[in-house]
């Protein structure tokens, strides 16, 4: 059975293969990925990633002696595809409520993965959901 989405983040080896080496190591755990991506800054790769199974992914990984990792919980919204402005309004109200975003991702049906420090997840959630029933309208510009 597949529990709610969570944020796996492993920070990767600085070699060739690295990346191979968790996927292999995810998919023979049987951990499917439902979005994310690596993100390099300098000599340090960070993938960050949606699973269903943390616990499994976590497992995986540090039998596969990659890491450090730590799984966390998301919160997910959907943005108006059609609304230039979408990402910008909603980060604003997300730092208006105090909410530091640390990490930032689309899954593959178009959510927008929000991850957030754990003391933040709660202001997040409710953020999100104010902002989901009163979206207002971003002029275009022409």
């Amino acid at each position: 059975m597949k529990g709610h989405l969570r944020d796996l983040e492993v920070r990767l080896p600085d070699r060739p293969g690295a990346l191979a080496d968790l996927g292999e190591a995810l998919g023979a755990a049987g951990v499917s990925l439902e979005g994310g991506g690596v993100f390099t800054m300098g000599d340090v790769a960070v993938a960050h990633y949606l699973v269903h199974d943390g616990a499994r992914a976590l497992r995986a990984v540090t039998a596969a002696g990659l890491g450090p990792a730590v799984v966390r919980d998301v919160v997910l919204a959907r943005l108006d595809q059609e609304t230039p402005g979408q990402l910008g309004t909603l980060a604003r109200r997300l730092g208006d409520a105090g909410v530091d975003v640390r990490v930032q991702y689309s899954d593959h049906v178009g959510n927008l993965v929000l991850l957030v420090a754990d003391d933040d997840v709660a202001a997040c959630r409710e953020t999100v959901r104010s902002w989901g029933r009163r979206r207002p309208a971003v002029g275009r510009e022409r």
